[in-house]
């Protein structure tokens, strides 16, 4: 296997400048998953590294080789897509190994390979049928064996759980992360779930139209976002925000919001506005870190518009102070939509934002 290397990396359809300037490294037998909503330019940056696009300018390195100018073929890279790709006339062992035979692999090589794949895939009792003839688990599976065999030097995924149910993908997630624990390959793996860049990576690279805004691990990125763009990103329910004004709430710094409620800060966050009174800020605050009911130095009333409950907890989904706001509260928690009720947000996992640029502070 071998690390990926992008190196001040540009992509244009001709006027239309899709991704900057981009740096990224890629360790050697690491699990990169790319992040980000649609258009974010994630699919076009695997896409360069497979060879399936040219950069406009940049260099591409995988391992100590410069590919930037090679075609996809001598790039060593397998790529499994979004809608498996397989030939519907060929069973799964003439899909498996049609690449191998392309190569020119001695046969005893490709019986070797394609036994390997498919025991290790469940897919040894399926070799002799047609795509048609198997589930959309089956199918993409059978693409993740056609990618084994090749033994690459990296593994590229352009969203390969999107046309799967719901079960399906917890449970091709599972075998995706298991298969790279076994192999010890390189895998860059591209989604718009950030879910399934959650379960999988090793770290996660958060995209916004073309640009990188974050790289790190999925607790790093949960605990610690750069910015409000990567913390409304991750994580589900999304955070809330909450226009503040730093002030000095019994003796100490803290907030007030637009409608003149008053937060006390934790120590750390207090820290970091010990000399800002006055300064404007972003509170965010996960649904998660909110209770039901007065609890403390940190309460919010609120009328919820709606009432979800998820068995666990509950969801209390209304606005403050024009702002969306969601609390995840218990499920017994006693509210009803469209009466006042109060929450108590837990300072200590509050996050807290520049209001001009939305990075954390």
């Amino acid at each position: 296997m071998a690390k990926v290397e992008l190196r001040q990396v540009t992509k244009s359809f001709g006027e239309t400048e899709v991704i900057p300037t981009l740096d990224l490294m890629i360790e050697d037998k690491e699990f990169v998953v790319l992040v980000g909503p649609s258009g974010c330019g994630k699919t076009t940056t695997l896409r360069m590294v497979a060879g399936l696009e040219d950069a406009t300018a940049g260099t591409i390195l995988i391992g100590d080789r410069d590919v930037t100018t090679l075609r996809s073929g001598l790039r060593n890279c397998a790529m499994v897509f979004q809608n498996y790709a397989l030939y519907p006339h060929m069973t799964v062992r003439e899909n498996m190994t049609y690449g191998l035979k392309v190569r020119k692999t001695p046969p005893e090589k490709v019986d070797e390979l394609v036994t390997e794949a498919t025991r290790i895939l469940g897919l040894s009792d399926y070799l002799e049928r047609r795509p048609r003839q198997l589930s959309g688990g089956q199918q993409q599976r059978v693409a993740i064996g056609r990618a084994i065999v090749r033994e690459p030097d990296v593994f590229l995924f352009d969203e390969p759980l999107s046309n799967l149910d719901a079960k399906l993908r917890v449970e091709m997630r599972t075998e995706i992360k298991r298969l790279h624990r076994r192999l010890q390959n390189t895998v860059v793996y591209v989604t718009h779930d950030q879910v399934e860049a959650m379960t999988l990576a090793d770290r996660v690279v958060v995209m916004n139209s073309g640009r990188i805004e974050q790289v790190a691990s999925p607790i790093e990125l949960y605990e610690k976002p750069a910015n409000t763009f990567v913390a409304a990103f991750i994580g589900a329910p999304s955070m809330n925000f909450l226009p503040a004004e730093v002030i000095e709430v019994d003796g100490g710094p803290g907030l007030k919001l637009v409608d003149g409620t008053e937060l006390s800060l934790d120590d750390a966050k207090a820290d970091a506005v010990s000399r800002a009174t006055g300064r404007k800020v972003t509170l965010g605050i996960r649904p998660e870190h909110i209770e039901g009911g007065n609890q403390g130095s940190a309460t919010i009333t609120f009328a919820p518009q709606a009432i979800e409950p998820l068995g666990p907890h509950t969801l209390l989904i209304g606005v403050v102070n024009d702002a969306p706001f969601t609390a995840q509260v218990d499920a017994h928690f006693p509210a009803e939509p469209e009466q006042l009720c109060a929450v108590t947000c837990d300072m200590s996992k509050a996050h807290l934002f520049d209001i001009e640029t939305g990075a954390a502070l």
